[in-house]
């Protein structure tokens, strides 16, 4: 008699489970636009919501602990012209996260420390360059402030958030739509997928082509009859990919392994409605005591539930298998570093004792060609010091604090004329009330 021999694997128990009401957020109007991206991004402090907008396009940005229902007044990020269609966190700074929008452009926001008590219409800088919509957004995993955007235009193009500047533009190199984008691990490589159905390696720094076309796949699962397109999340800590079907129920997860036949199904988490996009949290942002290994952010039509996968343990001790050294906040190389050909890996962090977030600084951009208009001419030998205090240029501190101000008091008025909204809302209902 021959016996089937089960693969040793610690992740065959992974247990997925969605959390109580009270612990999701509600009343949430999810974004109906018509694209295929995860429509939420998460990091340890903030979950953001792309959300429904008239006049334009808007995301919510809720602090983690702020569960239950959401007002509908609670103010948002709104200031593309066109719906958004795609956002993501930076991986260095808690505090920065960038949208793409059918207006064309990708913005970089800077969220106050506890979260928005006023709408948000300024972003730091505003990157033009994409001709259509851009649907992709995805920051380097270890360089500080580059960016990757991807539009309708086929082309992609990476920034220096810091200048402002579009420093790569990787043209003439997709025949069709970028279905999506990602780096590798130390974002020396990019990889996408086109609708050509074609997947594509580039090195985007000598702007070649090094891999295409694979031709014959190491694996083929078959998943299902589902046409919904699929959201993969990959744990390089725990080689886990988790799949979520878009318009589906279920999430299943697979082990990735050296040796044939490579990808291993472990189980799958169920539930009853279908999820409209999905959000994964970083993770230094698990809880490390309850063995989480991943959690989602499950968005419904009116809701955003969190998922959490856990490995079940009885020891109440730290579980060093299931927490290897992880990618922390800290940047390995700066931007100028890497687009001059330097290549940083992921600098890892111990969750041995909880991750601990740090005070993130603000992001500055300094434009170049603001530098240049901003230096102050050399003095010349006449100039008395009557003439120059009465210099018409502000200084380069003014102008940012004149800008800061101004920031502020749009933000007020856009505060006031929503409470006026809400007023006159609520009159008009007292009045029905009243007859």
């Amino acid at each position: 008699m021959f016996r089937r021999v089960v693969r040793a694997s610690k992740f065959r128990h992974v247990f997925g489970q969605a959390l109580k009401n009270d612990q999701c957020y509600d009343d949430i109007r999810v974004s109906r636009v018509t694209w295929d991206s995860s429509f939420c991004a998460v990091n340890p402090k903030f979950v953001a919501i792309i959300i429904e907008a008239s006049g334009g396009g808007a995301f919510l940005v809720l602090p983690l602990l702020k569960t239950g229902r959401i007002d509908k007044a609670y103010p948002t990020v709104c200031g593309h012209t066109g719906p958004v269609l795609d956002i993501d966190w930076c991986p260095h700074n808690d505090h920065v996260i960038a949208s793409g929008s059918e207006d064309c452009t990708v913005m970089v926001w800077q969220i106050p420390e506890n979260g928005l008590v006023t709408p948000l219409a300024e972003p730091v800088v505003v990157l033009e360059g994409h001709s259509k919509r851009v649907g992709i957004i995805t920051w380097h995993p270890t360089a500080r402030n580059v960016l990757m955007s991807a539009g309708c235009d086929n082309l992609i193009i990476i920034w220096n958030v810091g200048t402002g500047e579009a420093m790569i533009q990787l043209e003439d190199m997709h025949p069709d739509v970028i279905f999506s984008a990602c780096w590798s691990r130390n974002g020396a490589l990019i990889c996408t997928a086109c609708k050509d159905k074609n997947i594509r390696v580039i090195d985007p720094r000598k702007e070649k082509i090094v891999a295409k076309s694979m031709e014959e796949p190491i694996s083929v699962h078959e998943l299902d009859t589902s046409n919904g397109v699929l959201l993969p999340f990959y744990d390089a800590d725990t080689n886990i990919v988790y799949l979520c079907g878009k318009g589906d129920s279920s999430i299943r997860y697979f082990e990735i392994t050296d040796e044939a036949p490579f990808v291993h199904y472990l189980n799958t988490f169920s539930s009853k409605e279908p999820q409209r996009g999905m959000g994964y949290m970083p993770k230094r942002g698990l809880d490390v005591n309850k063995c989480e290994i991943a959690r989602f952010y499950k968005l419904h039509e009116r809701k955003c539930e969190p998922i959490i996968m856990t490995v079940p343990r009885k020891s109440d001790l730290f579980q060093d298998d299931l927490y290897p050294d992880t990618a922390g906040p800290d940047c390995a190389i700066e931007a100028e570093d890497w687009f001059d050909g330097k290549n940083g890996e992921p600098i890892l962090i111990s969750l041995k004792n909880g991750y601990v977030p740090g005070k993130n600084r603000d992001l500055k951009v300094v434009k170049k060609s603001n530098v240049l208009e901003g230096k102050p001419a050399k003095k010349a030998a006449n100039t008395s010091p009557a003439e120059s205090k009465a210099s018409p240029h502000p200084s380069i501190q003014n102008e940012g604090k004149l800008e800061e101000l101004l920031r502020e008091v749009k933000s007020l008025r856009d505060l006031v004329t929503l409470q006026d909204r809400r007023i006159a809302k609520l009159e008009d209902e007292m009045s029905k009330v009243a007859i």
